[in-house]
């Protein structure tokens, strides 16, 4: 069954080229176009697409407010294509993933040109992932995670023999963002342990996911510098295109070595060479995100003897990363997102008071 698609646009030119690029795919089919907002939303209940693509700017109802009524009335994944989403614009994307939007493709500066393989190819495959993603009607979300249940306690949750984390491992992809928000907003001050996090991301936009995430966050975030020891109380990300990992001291070093599992940087990357280096003493959280990078890296904490866990599959924007490595044996728990950091607090609070005895 063809991918049901619906374009909001009022450019005729990027509209025409939009359509051109996703026609050409065999698997999706333009049920719909319109020039602002307002026509978006109430072509939405007749055409019932599978995924929304979105400028950002269209008279009338901008894509963020297009996003919000969708969110609320009809939720589906929704696709951002727009010139307004460069690596200057961080407050815009940002509030357009909180506002419910899946992904976002900046178009080029130069604006949109059908014969741009790269952004041809880049467009049809994020449509394909979203028409498979799971989106949440944001006005009840809220109470619907309140439903699931509560943060485990310590003997509710058990850790590997012998667990007393001494870093933690983080992995996401679609979906991300919002998930490293929950994730790291309980996190206090004082949080013992460093975290170290890879987060699958377009080009220039790292900072302003750093910037985003700080606004809320207790917790220093930072790029990695290389030579550096992680510090507790510090969430260090990659450099973009680099493989973030440990030398033989435990100090960051930045890699450019083959992507592995398609990406650089790449999660399994950064929790092997955690595992190698911290053993026992790691502790890996696979988030949302399609594909498996992660999975192998993950397994690699388990087999070392560190704690691992994964995100589940109610709260998750696409179950791919967290799937394939629980159905490697890797995840020795499976959480919703909002009781991963009860969870780690617990644990890191209970090995705490394990040391001082």
């Amino acid at each position: 069954m063809a991918i049901r698609v619906l374009i909001a646009e009022d450019s005729p030119i990027a509209l025409t080229i939009l359509k051109r690029i996703l026609t050409s795919a065999p698997d999706i089919e333009i049920v719909g176009t319109a020039q602002t907002g307002i026509d978006a939303l109430a072509l939405i209940p007749q055409q019932q697409p599978d995924v929304l693509c979105t400028d950002f700017f269209m008279p009338k109802m901008n894509g963020l407010e297009l996003t919000a009524h969708v969110m609320e009335q009809y939720p589906l994944p929704i696709l951002v294509i727009s010139a307004s989403v460069q690596e200057e614009d961080t407050h815009r994307i940002f509030q357009l993933l909180e506002a419910g939007a899946v992904d976002i493709l900046p178009k080029p500066e130069a604006g949109l040109d059908a014969d741009n393989l790269k952004l041809k190819q880049a467009l049809i495959d994020k449509v394909r992932v979203l028409a498979g993603v799971r989106v949440f009607r944001k006005k009840r979300l809220r109470s619907r995670l309140s439903s699931l249940p509560q943060p485990f306690t310590q003997s509710a949750l058990p850790t590997p023999s012998r667990c007393n984390p001494k870093i933690i491992a983080v992995g996401a992809s679609t979906g991300g963002p919002i998930a490293l928000q929950t994730l790291f907003n309980p996190l206090p001050a004082d949080f013992p342990l460093p975290i170290v996090c890879v987060q699958h991301i377009s080009l220039g936009f790292l900072q302003g996911l750093i910037d985003w995430l700080s606004a809320t966050c207790q917790l220093s975030i930072q790029i990695a510098s290389e030579g550096e020891r992680p510090k507790p109380g510090w969430i260090y990300f990659p450099p973009e295109r680099q493989h973030l990992e440990l030398d033989h001291r435990g100090r960051f070093i930045h890699s450019i070595s083959p992507p592995v599992d398609g990406h650089r940087p790449s999660v399994t990357a950064t929790f092997a060479s955690i595992a190698k280096f911290y053993g026992r003493k790691s502790a890996g959280v696979l988030l949302t995100g399609m594909g498996r990078d992660g999975a192998e890296g993950m397994q690699a904490i388990a087999e070392a003897g560190g704690l691992t866990i994964a995100q589940d599959e109610a709260t998750s924007v696409v179950f791919g990363m967290p799937k394939e490595a629980i159905a490697l044996g890797a995840a020795h728990h499976v959480l919703p997102i909002q009781d991963i950091a009860p969870s780690l607090l617990t644990i890191v609070q209970g090995s705490m008071l394990h040391s001082a005895r």
